[in-house]
């Protein structure tokens, strides 16, 4: 559940955010009545074995060019790039 609080009220409730932090919830922080930031708890990551990432990408081989392999690989991930 997002909530949206204060900068004051982060800075004097930082203990009873970080709590809220660990039980999920996500926060949009307001400075002014405008929307400053975001925090979130972070995510656990998991390991993945060589074998598991080989399978994941064992699709994109099958590209011929660089071309093919990159819209593979976009419409698999997205096409969020930072330097287009």
């Amino acid at each position: 559940m997002t909530k949206t609080i204060t900068q004051a009220e982060l800075r004097n409730g930082s203990a009873g955010v970080m709590d809220a932090l660990e039980a999920g919830d996500d926060f949009i922080i307001t400075r002014n009545g405008h929307p400053v930031g975001e925090l979130r708890p972070v995510r656990a990551k998991r390991d993945i074995t060589t074998a598991d990432l080989k399978a994941r990408f064992a699709r994109f081989a099958a590209a011929g060019t660089a071309v093919e392999e990159r819209a593979e690989i976009d419409a698999a991930f997205g096409e969020d790039r930072l330097d287009d």
